[in-house]
């Protein structure tokens, strides 16, 4: 039997889900050229950073770890933008987080410095290397998520009824009728 969205650019995107009903069901032209376009802004402003800022081989990769975990970062505010606020455009995502984020970070230049750390007689560098950044990168992504959901939240009490007053949406505040309940 075959999946309902088996042929869909994103195959994680939900076709249930009503914003995200508008995704193209084949791999269309315009979203390989977005996702082309994208990788190559990312890629030069990656190559950029490391040109000038070099690191002496055996060394922390700090450039490649900030590349790392800043694009995790702005990966985590993306997702939140376009699952929440920019709905309406399916070349977005592409373009932005599998172009321009995916050529901007680099795990593969990571793993890489890691082994020259090693291979250097570096293995305290290499070892934090190699668990900072994906701790690094889980964090910032994380974060970005919780900055962006935050950021786009309405400020201060809703009013839904006249002399009603609810929290903001995502708040975690509990209503006073719901304190006490079940008690």
């Amino acid at each position: 039997m075959t999946r309902p969205d088996a042929d869909l650019v994103d195959p994680d995107a939900d076709v249930r889900v009503p914003t995200r009903q508008g995704e193209p069901r084949t791999t269309p032209w315009p979203v390989l050229a977005a996702v082309s376009a994208g990788g190559v802004v990312g890629a030069l402003a990656r190559h950029g950073l490391q040109q000038a800022l070099p690191h002496r081989p055996g060394g922390f990769g700090w450039v490649t770890f900030g590349i790392n975990v800043s694009g995790c970062l702005l990966m985590g505010v993306l997702m939140v933008l376009i699952t929440e606020v920019w709905t309406g455009n399916p070349l977005l995502r592409p373009f932005l987080g599998v172009g321009v984020l995916g050529g901007f970070t680099t795990f593969s230049t990571y793993v890489l410095e890691v082994q020259q750390a090693i291979g250097a007689g570096a293995w305290h560098t290499g070892l934090l290397y190699a668990t900072g950044t994906p701790a690094g990168a889980l964090a910032a992504v994380w974060l970005g998520g919780r900055v962006a959901r935050r950021a786009i939240r309405p400020r201060g009490p809703v009013r839904d009824r006249p002399g009603r007053r609810r929290p903001p949406h995502g708040s975690l505040m509990i209503r006073e009728r719901h304190r006490g309940a079940g008690r």
